[in-house]
């Protein structure tokens, strides 16, 4: 890449400010932000991406490994391609970036949200798929499954969230936390912070001594999936 494209990409030079891949940067960094201010991560752990379509192909910008969200700027993007590549900025991408290269590969998704979330994260260690507290369970596509735990960054681990990712937008991480991607990045991180909700009501509702909380068919969140494609706004 050339000087001049890299600045361009970064968002520097006249030329550039407003460009898609600086649009998209500037949100993945407040995207990266809002789950910290949400509790949803702690540190650096978690990261985000996003997939900008661009003259010579998709890029896949990244948040970079171990660099705290409120120290970002413009100067610190990170791109690569669907093969891994680094083709933007100077920083180490996520460790994580076999996870979201996975997803990009086998879905149409826009951006990802990967985090720790406290209760996600508990629930990832008791169940195989959480159980259907709540009809939102259809947002993500039907029961949340629990991806069987594997080293961080690896592709073993890439390979088994694809699979819980079956049909669904979003899983859990045995012992690790949750993945959810989406057409943009406010989807994507509104079906993470949804997941998290849903894993605190079931901690919450089976934390009663002698009691177990009633739960959902299937059918009956199959019959709120097909709903929702109506929910909203026309248009």
């Amino acid at each position: 890449m050339s000087g001049r494209q890299r600045g361009e990409w970064c968002g520097q030079g006249d030329e550039a400010q407003g460009g898609p891949v600086a649009r998209a940067w500037a949100g993945l960094v407040a995207t990266a932000r809002r789950t910290v201010a949400d509790g949803l991560v702690v540190g650096t752990s978690g990261n985000v991406s996003v997939r900008v379509p661009v003259d010579t192909g998709d890029v896949v910008l990244v948040t970079p490994s171990g660099v705290p969200y409120d120290r970002l700027g413009p100067q610190d993007a990170v791109g690569v391609d669907l093969q891994g590549r680094r083709v933007l900025g100077e920083l180490t991408p996520t460790s994580e970036l076999p996870m979201h290269l996975a997803i990009y590969r086998a879905t149409d998704a826009a951006a990802v949200v990967h985090t720790h979330a406290v209760h996600a994260t508990a629930v990832s260690t008791l169940v195989t798929e959480l159980p259907l507290i709540h009809y939102m369970a259809a947002a993500l596509g039907g029961p949340v499954r629990v991806a069987p735990y594997a080293l961080y960054g690896t592709e073993e681990l890439a390979t088994r969230m694809l699979d819980a990712l079956a049909d669904r937008t979003g899983c859990l991480l045995g012992n690790h936390g949750t993945v959810t991607y989406g057409a943009s990045l406010d989807q994507a991180y509104d079906r993470t912070a949804q997941l998290e909700w849903m894993c605190r009501v079931w901690l919450t509702a089976s934390s009663l001594p002698g009691s177990a909380p009633s739960l959902l068919s299937r059918a009956q969140v199959e019959e709120v999936r097909d709903k929702l494609r109506t929910y909203g706004q026309p248009g």
